[in-house]
């Protein structure tokens, strides 16, 4: 069988194979020097990062984000995903509770989801009235002009995902042991609602999607290829992120290496295998 790099046939949609797990990470590898970099550019010029990261259930935005922060400083790189707010959140502007989780200086942050939940799943669900959804997409533009007039780079991506696809993720979940803590009572219930989803998204974009803050859709269908488009697409996007690190003096030991000696009255737990 040939090799998954060499691989260009189609299947009978015109839509390219899946990309082979090889291949994926041979690429992989080149997109995470090129995350370093940019990482250490972010520290060396205090610029901040914030990338907004929104889908269909299972589209992988849990993955993608986990892609792009694999090898980067959790100190400053930093993924998002808040649980459903307090009553207390509730009661504030509905923007306050993301607040916090902004960059400072020299740092990214990753939205697993965020304030664009008004416009999908609390639109969608009923978990909002239809005057706060209509409110949260004209105040939205306005949030992010403030964001981007402060300086921060903000870049928005939407995961998409065909029915047959989310279907067949739903079922991975529920048959692996491993990912049942990602299937929810509101995915379940979300199955029945796709095309209301889809009629969200797209008054989402149409509000949302400004020359300040624009919208960029990624086809995640195969997930490994939408990665891999995503990371490229938020590299080539920004500035000249090519900053040379710093020289590192890392001279010998001035004598034999030391082994662990342990005098107290706690020593190390059997090796399990």
């Amino acid at each position: 069988m040939p090799d998954d790099k060499k691989r260009k046939s189609k299947k009978a949609g015109g839509a390219p194979d899946k990309l082979g797990k090889a291949t994926y990470l041979e690429q992989l590898a080149g997109h995470e020097i090129a995350l370093n970099n940019m990482a250490r550019w972010l520290q060396a010029t205090g610029k901040r990062l914030v990338v907004v990261v929104e889908g269909r259930d299972t589209a992988g935005k849990g993955g993608v984000i986990s892609a792009i922060t694999g090898t980067l400083s959790p100190r400053q790189v930093k993924a998002v995903a808040l649980p459903k707010p307090t009553d207390r959140e509730k009661a504030q502007w509905y923007f306050q509770r993301y607040v916090p989780h902004l960059p400072a200086a020299g740092e990214m942050v990753l939205f697993d989801r965020s304030w664009y939940n008004r416009a999908g799943v609390e639109r969608v669900m009923g978990y909002c009235t239809e005057a706060e959804a209509k409110a949260f997409l004209k105040q939205a533009p306005v949030f992010e002009q403030m964001l981007v007039d402060d300086g921060i780079l903000l870049f928005k991506y939407w995961l998409t995902v065909d029915q047959a696809a989310q279907e067949e993720r739903f079922a991975e979940r529920v048959a692996d042991p491993l990912k049942h803590w990602k299937l929810s009572p509101i995915d379940l219930k979300a199955r029945a609602k796709y095309a209301e989803y889809g009629k969200a998204r797209d008054a989402m974009l149409k509000a949302t999607h400004t020359k300040h803050a624009p919208w960029t859709l990624v086809d995640f269908n195969d997930q490994r290829r939408g990665r891999l488009t995503l990371i490229d697409h938020l590299l080539r996007h920004l500035p000249d992120t090519l900053v040379s690190p710093e020289p590192v003096d890392f001279p010998p030991l001035p004598g034999k290496a030391l082994q662990e000696v342990y005098r107290g009255p706690v020593k190390p737990i059997r090796p399990a295998c």
